[in-house]
């Protein structure tokens, strides 16, 4: 089995630590291509960002399953543009905010997310209500930038305990979801420091991922995720328009 992981911006650095962990995570026979995202901002800190960066995750999607991988896994907490995504391919794709939280489902009855900054939870907060989960879950922020976690002297990971003991604590949160592929070296170690279950959304993804390739799922191609209609798109976005195949 083959899978694409796509960093939805630009940093290369994010990039290396997400296959790292997407690798751990995998199975035998698994195989990890990792690809950053070949257009958009270097990170990915709200709404504005985020529209930015659609076009890098969909064109490299297109290219991976074009090349003949079996699922993709979009690593980015804001599951950033996972709908587009289904849209322009068959093979499944996965966010990994959303296989967090479908993962952590079983282990807990309540759970937190704790994400990097403040302007980042209203995009969470509606992304678990769509996936079920908001009565069972709070958002947290522990203000650190994005590229804040590729630096090891910012005090960023002071500021994620500080947040995940207040969870706990504050919110009666029994397990935590790491908000951000950019923290995902941290799992294993926050996971021994507060005895509670801590949840990477990219080796949840990759879990979820083959799972649904080693039982032969595809996306569903009628209703929402139908391939888009062939139409020009004019300037910067011509080199997307949907085109008969």
């Amino acid at each position: 089995m083959r899978l694409l992981v796509v960093n939805p911006n630009t940093t290369e650095t994010m990039t290396a630590k997400i296959a790292t962990a997407a690798r751990s995570a995998a199975g035998p026979g698994t195989i990890i291509d990792a690809v950053t995202a070949p257009m958009g901002p270097e990170s990915i800190e709200g709404h504005y960002d985020e529209a930015f960066a659609v076009p890098g995750v969909v064109k490299a999607i297109v290219a991976g399953a074009t090349a003949g991988v079996d699922g993709a896994i979009i690593a980015c907490f804001d599951d950033t543009g996972l709908d587009a995504a289904r849209s322009a391919v068959a093979i499944p794709v996965v966010g990994i905010c959303e296989a967090a939280t479908h993962l952590v489902s079983p282990l807990a009855h309540r759970f937190a997310i704790v994400t990097t900054l403040s302007r980042s939870i209203p995009p969470l907060e509606m992304l678990i209500e769509r996936y079920g989960v908001s009565r069972r879950c709070r958002v947290r922020a522990a203000d650190v930038p994005v590229l804040a976690l590729e630096d090891g002297a910012s005090g960023a990971l002071a500021k994620i305990e500080r947040e995940i003991a207040l969870a706990l604590r504050e919110d009666r949160a029994e397990a935590i979801i790491l908000g951000c592929a950019g923290m995902t070296d941290l799992a294993a170690d926050l996971a021994r420091r507060f005895d509670v279950p801590v949840v990477d959304g990219v080796a949840a993804a990759v879990k979820m991922i083959e799972a649904l390739c080693g039982i032969g799922l595809r996306t569903s191609k009628i209703g929402g995720y139908a391939p888009p209609l062939p139409k020009k798109y004019l300037g910067a976005m011509a080199d997307f328009a949907p085109r008969l195949h």
